[in-house]
């Protein structure tokens, strides 16, 4: 599956409103070596943030699968 900005700005449980903060993403993309202008674009499949071991993608991932599974897909 690939995880868009949708399921970035979207997803809920971690602040007042939905959404990860995005300037803290764009470092996370950073210290990880991932590409966030790439990420930005195209999206990216989830294995690669599932390999990164950090608990914030794989929340991130389940909440792209939540999403694709609400809309019938």
């Amino acid at each position: 599956m690939i995880v868009t900005m949708r399921h970035v700005r979207t997803i809920p449980y971690f602040r007042a409103r939905p959404g990860f903060c995005l300037p803290k993403t764009r470092t996370w993309f950073g210290e990880h070596g991932l590409d966030f202008a790439a990420f930005i674009r195209e999206g990216l499949d989830e294995a690669v943030l599932l390999a990164t071991g950090d608990g914030m993608a794989e929340a991130l991932v389940r909440w792209a699968h939540e999403c694709e599974a609400a809309n019938g897909q």
